[in-house]
Parts: structure tokens; sequence; C-alpha cells
């Protein structure tokens, strides 16, 4: 049973590490810029780090979410790729950000097609799912006559 997902839980914890690593790069410019907690706020490149940690912090559980929902309902493979894609933006938009506010915007649009796409795919699969439980027809099974 644990083999069945574990592309999805390597992917969730090494995003889990990514979290932990941009947390510590905000302790990092704390002591370069000399903002002692509980202050949020100093210099200009402490304060777009810890916005870009932040907003990591906020789009981490909806990137949990949608990651399981398509692994699990639709394909594990394609998620988890999609998952790597997600982290790999996530450290554009983070290291893009600590440059400059604009520098965010790449890997911010980055993330947000790829958050939409395994919303999609994780929709497609209970649909089917849906389907096939209580109404006896399977969209895959279908598809797999046709080709």
């Amino acid at each position: 049973m644990a083999g069945d997902f574990i592309l999805l839980a390597a992917v969730s914890l090494l995003s889990a590490f990514q979290q932990c690593h941009f947390a510590w790069l905000v302790g990092k410019s704390r002591m370069k810029h000399k903002v002692m907690p509980p202050a949020v706020t100093g210099a200009p490149e402490f304060d777009r780090t810890f916005r870009a940690q932040q907003n990591c912090v906020e789009f981490y559980p909806i990137f949990l979410t949608v990651l399981w929902t398509a692994g699990w309902f639709f394909n594990q493979e394609l998620a988890s790729f999609l998952g790597v894609l997600y982290m790999v933006a996530r450290y554009k938009y983070f290291h893009g950000y600590v440059q400059s506010v604009k520098g965010r915007l790449t890997g911010f649009y980055l993330n947000l097609v790829i958050l939409m796409c395994l919303v999609t795919l994780g929709a497609a699969g209970i649909v089917n799912s849906f389907l096939d439980e209580y109404l006896d027809f399977s969209v895959r099974k279908k598809l797999r006559k046709l080709f």
C-alpha cells in the first residue's frame, strides 16, 4: 500500500524541505538585517524575503491538497511531475521576490498555471471515479477502447 503513492509522498517530503529552507533563509536575513522577532518589518530586502516565505506558506496547503487529489484520483506520475515543476517555480518565485518585487511574477504565474493543472486533473479524476462508482460508467475505460 505505501508503495502505491511513493512518488506523491516523495514530492510532499521534498516540498516540506523546501519550506524549511525558505524559513531558514528568513532567519538568515533577520540576522543580516538585525530584525529580531517578533518584528516582521525592517530593511527592504528582509521585508521581501519575509513576504516571499509567507506567500509560500499561504499556498502550501493548497498545493498539497491538489497534488494528492490529482495523484490519487487521476495519475500519480503526472501529478508528481507537476509537483516537482511547482517546486521549481516556487524556488524561482522566492528568489525572484528577494531580488525585487517584480522578480516574483514569472514564478508566481508558473505556480498558478501548475496549480490550475493539478485542480483540473483532480476534478477530472473525481468525476471519473464518481461516474464509475455510482453510474457504472468509466470515461477512462471508454477512452481506452477508442484508442
